[in-house]
């Protein structure tokens, strides 16, 4: 099941999308460490395809995807 999530994101100097932080539901705030990795993939445990950030989040790395305008978690295994 997919987990939509808020992102506070800017835009780089190459245009880029960086997510910088991910706000839940219920408004907590993680701050994204490491952007590790960018790449157009599917997710194949939620479903769904788009910009895949493989990101660093209190020490955990997650997949964040961004999916046209919407974000959503992968969930853990």
């Amino acid at each position: 099941m997919k987990t939509y999530v808020n992102v506070y994101a800017v835009f780089d100097t190459l245009g880029q999308i960086m997510p910088r932080a991910i706000i839940w539901e219920d408004g907590r705030k993680f701050p994204i460490d490491r952007i590790l990795h960018i790449d157009r993939r599917a997710s194949l445990r939620s479903g769904g395809a788009g910009l895949r950030y493989h990101v660093v989040i209190a020490g955990h790395q997650r997949y964040l995807y961004l999916e046209e305008t919407k974000w959503f978690v992968e969930p853990a295994e």
